[in-house]
């Protein structure tokens, strides 16, 4: 059995946020420092980085969730079936204007998006260190896509950070701009434009 047939998807509930919080903290200091320099990393979390609640409000944010390593011994003692797993990843798709941020990103633009003009906004992925580049980040871009599709979206884009810019290209997505993102620090994130059509 492959990593990615051990996971399973799962829509984000507001009791994930606690987890997802530090999820997030993890895999931007564990994975974008290739990219990204510490001052970038710490101002995007106080700032871009993050929950973004509306998208769980919506049912539009999913955690990938793995077994738990003690999963096993709960398992056997048929205790709480659901802390047998953690979640290891998360990403979403937005039938509304903003393109990226947090709950703490002042530019927020929650109006809905028409299907048939605009591109669904495919939003906050991230993926656990211990997890990278074993199909977390693809399974999630799958189901976030074939949800888009099935209100009716046929294009999507997003704010991808250097780092995610990788998967995303490979996946089909072609760089449209660059975007510098100020943050509180005084530091700036520079992210990709991105977009793909059906």
């Amino acid at each position: 059995m492959t990593d990615t047939e051990k996971i399973r998807l799962r829509l984000a509930v507001p009791e994930d946020v606690p987890v997802l919080c530090k999820l997030i903290e993890a895999s931007a200091r564990g994975l974008q420092t290739e990219d990204y320099t510490p001052a970038q990393i710490e101002g995007a979390l106080q700032t871009v980085f993050g929950v973004d609640s509306q998208l769980i409000a919506d049912g539009t944010y999913i955690v990938v969730e793995a077994p738990s390593k003690s999963a096993k011994s709960v398992q056997r003692t048929n205790l709480n079936p659901s802390a047998a797993w953690s979640i290891v990843g998360c990403g979403g798709w937005s039938k509304r204007k903003t393109l990226y941020g947090s709950d703490h990103w002042t530019g927020r633009q929650d109006t809905l998006l028409d299907p048939q003009r605009d591109a669904a906004k495919i939003r906050a992925f991230f993926v656990h260190p211990d997890w990278a580049r074993q199909g977390v980040g693809s399974k999630l871009l799958q189901a976030c896509e074939d949800a888009a599709r099935a209100a009716g979206f046929t294009r999507f884009e997003m704010g991808a950070t250097l780092t995610g810019a990788k998967l995303f290209g490979a996946k089909g997505y072609v760089a449209v701009k660059p975007i510098s993102i100020p943050l509180n620090n005084g530091e700036t994130l520079p992210v990709m434009h991105m977009e793909k059509h059906d």
